[in-house]
């Protein structure tokens, strides 16, 4: 079976999204486009074949689509989940899956009672950087988690007129935390469990209308703790490291390429401290759009839910709360 999906938005991530997957697989395809800028859009549906329609709702109205993926405002994404439930279409949405915990509980509600498979779009899960980190964990190597530190930046803030949606307050709260943040946040809840409370501190280094850059330090329940840092105002870079008790594992490079493992030492020091050899392992070429679409596809196919857990997804909706409250109050915020 290939599924048929509607893409909705068609701006560099929209493009990206089809293009990850254009005759590069039996699994999902793009049929039909709805953006609101369709004159910039018609040269690359025409290109791909796409039937570029005039609204979400005549979208919504074919049967012949099996799916939408939305690559809108994140304002948006509720009031068109809602919509799409409605009609039956499966969603894969792209992170944040909304602005807020209580309208993000709406959207799972509803697209459990119509039965569809309701995708967020953390892609950097299916890594295998991160598998490397998941199974490393799962086995035992790293021990407890004692802390996770994470570091995810991009230089593309300078490049966002002030009046694109993505640099409007109400589109960005919390500074970096939609644009590059909610993946890590994503990670550390799949490694470090439930989070209790957070303190986060936002500025604005690139003139505009928001806050660019955000510094989080998290506590979890289990007692570990955490920090992040993440702007939109600087070199692109990314880094993700797990302190475990037995180890540590860092995963590294924009493109989450190298995966390292530092076992703890099994003797005493005598001397200088040195630390046991490096165990590197590289993946320099993994498409983790097409990997998230792919899988999508295969579920709706197979009639089974998405891998990324909706209820990890909802706690970060959570926690994505308390890093709003706290950049304002300055204080340490609980995760509700």
């Amino acid at each position: 079976m290939t599924v048929r999906a509607a893409i909705v938005g068609l701006g560099r991530w929209g493009r990206a999204l089809v293009n990850a997957v254009h005759g590069k697989s039996d699994d999902i395809r793009f049929v039909a486009a709805h953006t609101r800028t369709r004159a910039s859009a018609e040269d690359f549906c025409r290109d791909k074949g796409i039937a570029l329609r005039d609204s979400y709702a005549q979208i919504l109205a074919d049967p012949t689509i099996d799916a939408v993926v939305l690559a809108t405002p994140h304002s948006r994404h509720a009031e068109q989940v809602l919509q799409a439930t409605a009609t039956g279409k499966h969603i894969h949405v792209e992170k944040p899956l909304t602005l807020d915990r209580p309208s993000a509980e709406a959207v799972v509600a509803a697209a459990k009672k119509a039965g569809i498979v309701l995708a967020v779009g953390f892609n950097r899960r299916f890594h295998p950087s991160i598998v490397e980190m998941r199974k490393s964990l799962a086995a035992g190597r790293l021990g407890d988690v004692i802390s996770i530190v994470a570091q995810h930046t991009t230089s593309t803030g300078q490049f966002i007129a002030p009046d694109n949606w993505r640099a409007q307050p109400d589109e960005a709260p919390g500074g970096a935390i939609t644009a590059v943040g909610v993946h890590s946040i994503d990670h550390m809840i799949e490694f470090g469990g439930p989070v209790r409370d957070v303190l986060s501190v936002t500025r604005r280094v690139i003139p505009g209308p928001s806050d660019d850059t955000t510094t989080i330090m998290f506590r979890f329940e289990s007692g570990a703790t955490g920090l992040m840092f993440c702007s939109v105002a600087t070199a692109t870079t990314f880094s993700f490291t797990l302190f475990g008790s037995k180890g540590l594992a860092e995963i590294s490079l924009p493109n989450l390429q190298r995966f390292r493992f530092v076992p703890t030492s099994d003797t005493a020091p005598v001397g200088p401290v040195t630390a046991p050899p490096d165990q590197i392992v590289e993946f320099p070429a993994f498409d983790m759009l097409n990997a998230e679409l792919v899988e999508f596809g295969r579920c709706i196919a197979e009639k089974r839910p998405y891998p990324v857990s909706i209820d990890q997804v909802l706690h970060g909706m959570a926690v994505f709360d308390a890093v709003v409250r706290s950049g304002k109050s300055q204080k340490i915020e609980l995760v509700g």
